[in-house]
């Protein structure tokens, strides 16, 4: 979980790789109308997550073997209504800074749906989820294989 271009896709598709459990991108799950109102630069509120969150939720519950979600889940009560659909429900939260989110995002603009304008809103809804049990606190900075280890080390109770 994260802001924009704090490297959830990357990171949680090799995370479902390792651990042998299915993928699911929340991206792919936005319903057009919020894919419509990010690619015009208009920030999604709470309403418009609404559904998404439900339909997040419902993909946790489909798959009870494990599964790797990517998601911003920026508030807590986003992350709330995911663990309610999934209890036990562990997050690994990628902190990056606002000068990297806004170079990884202006570096994948013309491929993706994010555009560059909208990185600061999801900074101001941000509530950092530090504090919160079950959570993994990871660099985004960091290669991906340091955060892949640590991201592993931690979903197999190696570390806290």
């Amino acid at each position: 979980m994260g802001v924009a271009g704090c490297g959830k896709s990357s990171l949680g598709q090799a995370l479902a790789e390792a651990m042998g459990w299915a993928y699911i991108e929340g991206d792919a799950h936005h319903a057009p109308a919020s894919i419509a109102k990010m690619r015009a630069g208009i920030a999604l509120t709470d309403a418009d997550r609404s559904g998404w969150l439900d339909t997040l939720g419902a993909e946790l519950v489909r798959h009870p073997q494990g599964v790797v979600l990517a998601c911003s889940a920026l508030k807590r009560v986003y992350r709330d209504r995911l663990r309610a659909a999934s209890p036990g429900l562990g997050f690994v939260f990628l902190a990056i800074t606002r000068e990297l989110s806004l170079q990884r995002v202006a570096e994948r603009a013309a491929d993706h749906l994010f555009p560059v304008s909208l990185v600061d809103s999801q900074f101001a809804a941000l509530e950092s989820p530090a504090g919160e049990a079950g959570v993994l606190s990871v660099n985004a900075a960091l290669s991906r294989a340091e955060q892949l280890n640590q991201a592993l080390a931690w979903a197999k109770g190696e570390a806290a």
